[in-house]
C-alpha cells in the first residue's frame, strides 16, 4: 500500500515537471510571422499642397465724406445691397467761423463791385447811344459787369458751401452733404453712428470712413505659401477651396497672383498668393471666411503604384520585398524605380508589373 502511494506521488510530480517543461518550450518557440500581401495597382496620382488663408472680395472700397461735419442721418446698414449713387448718409456741416467770415466778406465785396460795374455799364450804354464813347470802352464796361456778376455768384456759392455744404443753385444730386455709394455691391460695415463727427480726406488725413462696400460676387482666396513650394506654382493652376464655415464645401478656383517678394513669418519666408474663386450664386459667402486651398502641383494618370510604406530607400535606390512563393510566403529583395508620390501611394516606373505582389506590414499570429 505504501509503495502504491509512493509511486502515485512520483507520477504526479513527474507529470507536473513534464507539463512545466512543455509549457516553457511552447513559450520559447518563436511566434510565426506573416506579412500583408500587397498588389501592384494602376491608379491616378496627384501631388498637392495645402495653403491656408481666407476669402476676401476683390474690390473693397471705403466711402469717405467730401466735407467735414456731423452725421445727421444714416440710410444704409451692414448687409444692405447698394448701387452706384445710392445715398448712404447725410452730413450736417459745422462751418469754421474764420472761413465763414471770409466767405461773407467776399460776398459783400462782390456785391459792391457788381453795383459799381452796373452803374458804369449803364453810363457807357447811354454815352454810346449818343456816340460820346467808343465801342471799345462800352465793351470793356460790359465785360467787367459780367465778370463781377459771375464773381458774386461764385462768392454766394462759396458761402453756401461753407455754411450749408451745398452750392446755392445746386440740385440735391450735387450736394456734398449726401454721402453716396461709389460702387455697386454689399455694405460690409458702417463704422459711424448718427452724431459722430467726420472729416473729409485731405493731404494730412485719410478721412473718416462712412461705409465699406464690396462686390461679393467677385471673390478671391488670399493665402501664404512657404518658399520651398512657391517655385512649383504658376499662374493659371487650378485650386480647390474648402470653406470650413460651410461644412467643408469645396469650390473651384484659379491661381492668378503670386507675390514677387516674400515676408518673414516665424523664421520662414512666406509668399502671398491669390486665386479667383468660382462661388455659385446660391451660396452665401461672407468676407473673411477662413479657407484652405488645395493646389495640384503634379499628377499622373493610371500609373503603377504601391503603398509607399512598403518601399525601402537606400541612398538613391529603392527596393521592395517581391513575393516569390505564395504557399511558403517567401520574398526576395527586388530593386525598383520610383516616380511621383502623394505621401500614401508612390509611382513605380520600372521593376514591377500588375501581376506582381509585394510584402507589406508584419502581422503576428499567436498559437
Amino acid at each position: 500500500m505504501k509503495n502504491w502511494k509512493k509511486w502515485t506521488l512520483l507520477s504526479v510530480v513527474l507529470i507536473a515537471v513534464v507539463a512545466v517543461f512543455v509549457f516553457l518550450w511552447l513559450r520559447s518557440r518563436p511566434e510565426p510571422v506573416s506579412y500583408e500581401v500587397l498588389a501592384v495597382e494602376r491608379r491616378d496620382l496627384q501631388r498637392t499642397t495645402l495653403v491656408t488663408g481666407k476669402v476676401e472680395p476683390r474690390d473693397e472700397v471705403a466711402v469717405k465724406p467730401q466735407i467735414s461735419g456731423i452725421v445727421a442721418e444714416l440710410y444704409k446698414e451692414a448687409g444692405d445691397q447698394v448701387r452706384v449713387g445710392d445715398p448712404i448718409a447725410k452730413i450736417k456741416v459745422i462751418p469754421d467761423m474764420a472761413q465763414l467770415a471770409s466767405a461773407e466778406s467776399r460776398v459783400r465785396l462782390a456785391k459792391y463791385n457788381v453795383e459799381n460795374s452796373r452803374e458804369v455799364f449803364r453810363r457807357d450804354s447811354a454815352l454810346l447811344a449818343k456816340q460820346v464813347v467808343s465801342q471799345e470802352t462800352y465793351d470793356k464796361s460790359r465785360l467787367q459787369y459780367i465778370a463781377d456778376c459771375e464773381e458774386l455768384q461764385a462768392a454766394e456759392d462759396n458761402l453756401s458751401i461753407t455754411r450749408d455744404g451745398v452750392a446755392a443753385k445746386a440740385t440735391d444730386g450735387f450736394t456734398n452733404t449726401i454721402v453716396r455709394a461709389t460702387i455697386s455691391g454689399t455694405v460690409l460695415d458702417v463704422p459711424v453712428k448718427v452724431g459722430n463727427s467726420v472729416i473729409l480726406s485731405n493731404t494730412f488725413n485719410d478721412g473718416t470712413t462712412i461705409a465699406t462696400i464690396a462686390d461679393m460676387q467677385d471673390l478671391l482666396f488670399v493665402g501664404s505659401i512657404d518658399e520651398t513650394e512657391v517655385g512649383k506654382l504658376r499662374v493659371g493652376m487650378q485650386m480647390t477651396l474648402v470653406v470650413g464655415a460651410l461644412n467643408d464645401q469645396r469650390f473651384p478656383a484659379s491661381l492668378e497672383y503670386i507675390a514677387p517678394k516674400g515676408t518673414e513669418s516665424n523664421g520662414a519666408m512666406m509668399f502671398e498668393i491669390k486665386g479667383a474663386a468660382a462661388i455659385p450664386d446660391s451660396v452665401v459667402i461672407r468676407a473673411g471666411y477662413s479657407a484652405n486651398a488645395e493646389i495640384v502641383l503634379d499628377e499622373r494618370k493610371q500609373v503603377l503604384t504601391v503603398p509607399e510604406y512598403a518601399v525601402t530607400f537606400e541612398n538613391d535606390s529603392a527596393f521592395v520585398q517581391l513575393l516569390t512563393d505564395t504557399t511558403q510566403q517567401t520574398y526576395t529583395r527586388h530593386p525598383i524605380t520610383t516616380g511621383l508620390s502623394d505621401g500614401i501611394q508612390i509611382e513605380v516606373t520600372d521593376g514591377l508589373t500588375t501581376t506582381d505582389h509585394i510584402r507589406g506590414n508584419e502581422t503576428t499570429t499567436e498559437q
